[in-house]
Order: C-alpha cells, then sequence, then structure tokens
C-alpha cells in the first residue's frame, strides 16, 4: 500500500477509475479542492492536445490510436506532485496504467453498477462506446471490473460527491 494522502511524507498523487459515468470527474474536482491539490481529467488533457473531441478522435484515428494517446498522457501527469487524475473508463482497466497508477500514487475504484451507469449516461453521443448495444456494454464492464479490482481502494459511486470524496480521505486515515 503506498503512503496515506494526508501528512508530512504523504502521498503526491490520488488517480481515479471506474467505467464511463461513474463519477470520477465529479467526485475528483471535489477531491482536489480539498486536498488543495490541481485536477487534472485526462480526456480533457487529451482534447486539448489533439485539438478534436473524443469521439472526434476515435472517428477519424481509431480506438488503438486513442489508447496509445491515453496511455502516453497518463505517463506525463503521473509525473505532476500534488495531483488528484480521473481517467478515463478504459485507461482505469488497462493493466499496464493500472500499475503505473499504483507505483505512482493511491488509486481509488469508484464503483457503479450497470444500471447506474444506464441510468448517468442514458444515449450520450460524446460517449461512442455506447453504441456497441447493452449486452457488449455489460461484457466490457465485466472485464474492466476486473482490473479495476486491483485498486488500493474501492467506493460505491452512488449519492453526493462530497460524500464519497470524504470517504476517500477517511480510507486513508484507518488503512
Amino acid at each position: 500500500m503506498p503512503q496515506r494522502i494526508n501528512g508530512d511524507k504523504g502521498l503526491l498523487r490520488v488517480f481515479l477509475v471506474g467505467f464511463m459515468c461513474s463519477g470520477k470527474t465529479t467526485v475528483g474536482r471535489v477531491l482536489s479542492e480539498k486536498l488543495g491539490w490541481e485536477f487534472v481529467d485526462l480526456d480533457e488533457e487529451i482534447e486539448k492536445k489533439e485539438g478534436m473531441t473524443i469521439p472526434e478522435i476515435f472517428e477519424k484515428k481509431g480506438e488503438p490510436y486513442f489508447r496509445r494517446l491515453e496511455l502516453e498522457t497518463l505517463k506525463e501527469v503521473a509525473s505532476k506532485e500534488r495531483v488528484v487524475v480521473a481517467t478515463g473508463g478504459g485507461l482505469g482497466a488497462n493493466p499496464e496504467a493500472m500499475k503505473l497508477m499504483k507505483e505512482k500514487g493511491l488509486v481509488v475504484w469508484i464503483e457503479v453498477d450497470f444500471e447506474e451507469f444506464l441510468r448517468r449516461c442514458g444515449d450520450d453521443p460524446s460517449r461512442p462506446l455506447l453504441k456497441m448495444g447493452e449486452g457488449k456494454l455489460r461484457e466490457l464492464l465485466k472485464r474492466r471490473e476486473a482490473v479495476y479490482s486491483k485498486a488500493h481502494i474501492r467506493v460505491k459511486g452512488k449519492g453526493n460527491p462530497e460524500r464519497i470524496a470524504e470517504e476517500i480521505l477517511s480510507s486513508q486515515r484507518t488503512v
């Protein structure tokens, strides 16, 4: 287990992983504010870097290109200190990325069940993977959960983002 977030010799990075619409960005913003740290949303970083939205990157350059870019961007951000990072749903399910995040900081899995995911995401056109249909999405979630489960901490992503951020901080005080 890495060092705690709090304290003089505490942890310098927190990585939030989880499926689409699990609340990584929302909770990340709250958590970074509570810690007084920088917040980075990797998808936003990628969009800035590429000058395109995620759906445009998928359409014009393909998913494999996006996944390489995602890992490259994570490596850049993982060198920062005092940062809370919201990852994309696929990045947190990448074993190489999970290994890197666990070496560089605290990894928190924000877990949502499939029904909650559907309620939040609906048919959001900015999420290219939603086009694959419910059956394939359920399979994708199940596969990704196998890697998400390697996170240091697991919190339920249902409810108030303030409460979830507090739960993350509290879990560090008791670990």
